[in-house]
């Protein structure tokens, strides 16, 4: 593989998939390929949902978001409802679910967690991979029984960059909560990471821009900026936040606008 991997396209693997795979080319401009590549990333578009798949060897399966089941349908049911740390930091309150924008929404799970509390989010990501997978999860979600009834009315999708779009909302359009989950910086060398961070690492490269994102994120949310950080990371871009909230894994770091 190249330093500087890219995806190489989209393969349709089903003939009746091809409409649903044209809005895809259409939005987000991909290559239509024929057949998989070697030794790539590429999306498949099956039956099962729209999927990010690496070709070579020893390569890892694929990565599909799923909000209907496996490790977010969990969290849903067991991940501790609104006293959860996300919850409290994104400000949640009896009778009080503010509106959010997910300024990084990578694979979107914190963002759905919040939405399944009561918020509605709008998620802006500016990657037409991760953008295009939210997207056919999205889609998906809203046929499933137990969840599809909220999804369309508590989560939009912005395929923008948020540092542009904050700054392009009306007064009446700004949110009271900012969250940023910005790529995480290095950890421990010898720790394996997840095959969809590990993915996104390759993919998108390294991320040079979230302590720009945050001072547009202090201009724009009207309550708080939440920022997603590992224990072990310093503040972003050295900001010392007002508050922190802690779990096992991860800092929120809670910057008051007020």
């Amino acid at each position: 593989m190249s330093a500087s991997p890219r995806l190489t396209g989209l393969l349709v693997s089903d003939p009746a998939l091809r409409q649903q795979a044209r809005s895809l080319v259409d939005r987000f401009d991909f290559e239509v390929i024929r057949k998989s590549p070697v030794d790539a990333y590429y999306l498949c578009l099956d039956a099962g949902g729209l999927q990010l798949r690496h070709s070579g060897p020893k390569a890892p399966g694929p990565i599909l978001i799923d909000f209907a089941a496996g490790a977010l349908a969990h969290r849903r049911r067991f991940g501790g409802g609104r006293g959860q740390p996300l919850a409290r930091a994104a400000g949640l309150k009896p009778g009080f679910n503010p509106t959010v924008w997910d300024a990084t929404a990578g694979l979107g799970r914190d963002g759905f967690v919040l939405a399944s509390l009561g918020c509605q989010v709008t998620r802006c990501e500016r990657s037409a991979i991760l953008a295009a997978l939210l997207q056919d999860a999205l889609q998906r979600a809203a046929l499933d029984a137990d969840i599809g009834g909220w999804i369309g009315e508590r989560l939009q999708l912005i395929h923008g960059d948020s540092g542009t779009m904050l700054q392009q909302l009306a007064e009446r359009q700004r949110p009271e909560v900012v969250y940023l989950d910005p790529r995480y910086p290095p950890g421990k060398p010898h720790v394996l990471v997840k095959k969809d961070i590990r993915a996104l690492q390759v993919l998108l490269g390294p991320d040079k821009d979230s302590g720009v994102l945050l001072e547009v994120a202090l201009q724009y949310a009207r309550r708080r900026v939440v920022v997603k950080r590992p224990n072990h990371a310093g503040w972003l871009s050295d900001r010392k936040p007002d508050t922190c909230i802690d779990s096992k894994k991860t800092r929120y770091d809670i910057y008051v606008t007020l």
